[in-house]
């Protein structure tokens, strides 16, 4: 086997996964075809078949890969899918995937944590905070993606806004309303309201079981599309990774962006969280945008997008001037909850359950 396993570097489960699912991108294992047995890899590379195990289980979790009874692992990756029919059974609605409302964030941890930052930060939490946002949240934000979501960007990249909604609107003033945005059909019912309020071209594109349909994708004039490839709502379609490269691909085009709105990923049960549009492109094409909404609450209106680079200058020279909608104090406390790990505790908390519960 060419794999090449450090034991120094941890995990070693992760080592494999990466490798083999580079060789599935670069097609040297093609759809369909049968990927090496558990044992044999194990054997090879001086693995237990536990760790060999895990690696595929994150493939099949990606959506590279799948286990069949008693035959081993195939590849489901397509490399060539740009203009493929994709079958259409109906989505899941996603009120009914979920099952159930969202488990809050302990109130007793987020009022700790306010206290802590009154009594620590005092006459701080007066300041203005600068336009971006405040140095430290987007430090820490910028960690927390790194080993978090493989999101690896600089501080400068990070910028703070009060929720998706006013960080849609400063997208749009950046890419233009010239041009022509795609949305998924279903969407989120405000998603296109936002583009007709601000005087854009809007395209719908109907999605299918795995994400937008390849045909409708490859059809449309658009400049840019949003996309939610996790969960999208009200769908509750999650973009398989075929489908993912599929939109990289198509954004490659014609100097093309991608919006990538990744709400809700935090909660998947997957031992890996689904690998980010932002992390796969390679042209520095796609705009990656979160909020702490589904992960804290609603009623914290605090968003954030990471800009691709070469986005950072011209959004500085036509936007900087804006001021941070978030006040100081918000930002302070959601400093505190990353650094003290209380964040992360929480979703894991919450994945741990979902997985007991099956969802």
């Amino acid at each position: 086997m060419k794999y090449i396993i450090s034991k120094e570097d941890h995990p070693v489960y992760l080592q494999l996964y990466k490798q083999l699912r580079e060789d599935i991108i670069q097609g040297s294992y093609l759809w369909g075809q049968k990927l090496p047995s558990k044992r044999l890899l194990a054997q090879e590379l001086g693995l237990s078949i536990v760790t060999v195990e895990h690696a595929y289980g994150l493939l099949c979790d990606e959506g590279y890969a799948e286990a069949r009874q008693r035959s081993g692992y195939f590849v489901i990756f397509r490399h060539s899918d740009g203009f493929a029919v994709t079958a259409k059974p109906e989505p899941v609605p996603y009120a009914e995937q979920a099952g159930r409302s969202q488990p809050e964030f302990p109130v007793s941890v987020l009022s700790k944590t306010m206290r802590r930052v009154l009594g620590e930060r005092q006459e701080r939490i007066l300041e203005k905070s600068p336009n971006e946002g405040c140095l430290e949240l987007r430090q820490v934000l910028r960690q927390y993606l790194a080993r978090n979501r493989g999101i690896h960007a600089e501080t400068e990249q990070i910028i703070i806004g009060s929720g998706a909604e006013y960080l849609y609107g400063l997208i749009i003033e950046l890419l233009g309303r010239d041009k022509v945005y795609a949305i998924e059909d279903p969407s989120y019912e405000k998603l296109e309201r936002i583009y007709l309020a601000a005087g854009v071209v809007c395209q719908r594109l109907p999605l299918s079981a795995d994400g937008i349909d390849s045909g409708a994708l490859n059809a449309c004039q658009a400049d840019v599309l949003h996309t939610t490839p996790y969960r999208s709502y009200p769908s509750g379609v999650t973009a398989s990774a075929t489908k993912r490269h599929e939109y990289i691909r198509w954004s490659d085009q014609a100097q093309r962006y991608i919006i990538e709105s990744d709400h809700d990923s935090e909660f998947s049960v997957s031992s890996k969280p689904a690998e980010t549009l932002f992390t796969l492109a390679k042209q520095d094409n796609v705009i990656y945008l979160n909020t702490f909404s589904k992960t804290i609450s609603p009623a914290l209106r605090v968003g954030y997008m990471v800009l691709p680079k070469k986005l950072v200058k011209p959004f500085q020279e036509l936007l900087g001037f804006y001021s941070c909608t978030v006040p100081t104090f918000e930002q302070f406390v959601l400093v505190e909850l990353i650094r003290s790990g209380d964040f992360e505790r929480h979703i894991n908390r919450v994945r741990r359950k979902k997985r007991k519960e099956g969802l």
